[in-house]
């Protein structure tokens, strides 16, 4: 593509790669502002999707777009958007979006490790994760594993290759000192990862703990409606990325333009969406303590989580999750059956808020009675209402 017929709604090749927004800009007119193109007189904000498996592309094969499975014009603007809330004017830091939050997890792991490297992995992490450990082992890779409360996984580090966190875990909410592990796994010449599913970049940013990349399922709260699946990794080093690119490129981990835009789009509300969510999912907290059926309740933000003075050092919010245990499974079912204005349904982030039972995939080292529940835009006084009902009409 020649670089004329990159122009337009798109900007130039100079105007795309221009941070968007001051550093200083706030959250809420950052995410409104994310990656949009520079102004074009009669041409949308925010272009539509661009559908396209190839370009004209005349003479050598220079220029930005070259064939779909490399680069779309769409995914640059939804790219720009997700690093200019990752680490606002570090232009240093490549975005790349994937098909899927499991694609931009494997496509780190993959690119980077090699037969007899080490890595570690949390243990309490999301459930998929020992689905990507076998694989690593039966390419001859070392996996350790440990848990992310209290810094565990520094015991495991030595000789490492790769350190992957999840703070907070999914589902369990333990948080780790980042900037700690960071610091350590650096010193003994490991790369690290940090999911950033759940805090989202307005919760923390792992590139600023010192991280090397930053992953995340956008499936979840960040385009926050359950209609896409999409993920991102987020790094500043350009040869570690380059290899991200390429296992993108091999594999073909990409998403599809019309979901890439409807990120994009869903992008400017996340700063609403999030600041709701975090303020209901404290008060919900809060109205679960007294409750005596309730044990092992965890959310960072309750000044008395085990969690909440680490995270207090690291994150600006703290989650739309909660996670609670009820005495039993039958009483766990009961409760979520009882629900009114709560989905019974996997993931979290979204608008409307959801909860289940976690037992029931078989991942997750939690009791029968575990539930995870995601907090969503309701109004906080009918949400806790619904949830508090729920647990006296099925207390017997």
């Amino acid at each position: 593509m020649s670089d004329s017929a990159a122009d337009g709604a798109y900007g130039t090749e100079e105007t795309r790669k221009k941070p968007g927004l001051p550093v200083g800009a706030g959250d809420g007119t950052r995410a409104v502002r994310a990656g949009l193109p520079e102004p074009v007189k009669h041409e949308p904000t925010l272009p539509g999707p661009v559908f396209a498996a190839h370009f004209h592309l005349p003479g050598d094969p220079t220029g930005p777009y070259t064939y779909g499975r490399d680069e779309n014009p769409t995914w640059t603007l939804l790219e720009r958007a997700i690093g200019e809330l990752e680490a606002p004017g570090q232009e240093s830091v490549e975005t790349l979006v994937f098909a899927s939050g499991m694609a931009a997890i494997s496509s780190v792991v993959f690119s980077q490790l090699r037969a007899g490297d080490a890595v570690v992995l949390p243990s309490d992490g999301y459930q998929a994760l020992p689905l990507v450990r076998d694989q690593l082992q039966s390419y001859g890779i070392e996996v350790r594993t440990a848990p992310t409360g209290q810094d565990a996984q520094l015991e495991v580090l030595d000789g490492a290759r790769l350190l992957w966190i999840e703070s907070p875990s999914n589902p369990g909410l333990d948080v780790c000192d980042i900037r700690r592990l960071v610091e350590a796994a650096h010193a003994r010449g490991a790369l690290v990862a940090v999911d950033n599913t759940l805090a989202t970049p307005l919760g923390q940013r792992p590139l600023e703990l010192g991280a090397d990349f930053s992953v995340a399922s956008g499936t979840k709260q960040l385009t926050g409606h359950g209609d896409i699946l999409l993920g991102y990794v987020a790094g500043r080093d350009a040869e570690a990325m380059a290899a991200v690119r390429r296992w993108r490129k091999i594999v073909g981990a990409i998403p599809g333009p019309m979901e890439a835009w409807l990120a994009h789009r869903s992008i400017a509300t996340l700063q609403l969406r999030v600041d709701r969510q975090n303020a209901t999912a404290l008060a919900l907290a809060e109205a679960l303590r007294g409750r005596p059926e309730v044990t092992g309740l965890r959310y960072p933000g309750l000044p008395d989580d085990p969690s909440h003075k680490v995270a207090s050092q690291q994150m600006r919010r703290y989650g739309c999750v909660v996670s609670f245990t009820l005495p039993s499974r039958a009483r766990a079912d009961r409760f979520l059956e009882a629900l009114r204005v709560v989905d019974d349904a996997t993931s979290f982030g979204g608008v409307r808020s959801t909860a289940e039972r976690r037992g029931r995939w078989g991942g997750d080292a939690v009791p029968e009675g575990f539930i995870r529940m995601s907090v969503g835009a309701e109004d906080p006084a009918d949400l806790v209402a619904d949830v508090l009902r729920a647990l006296d009409e099925t207390a017997h």
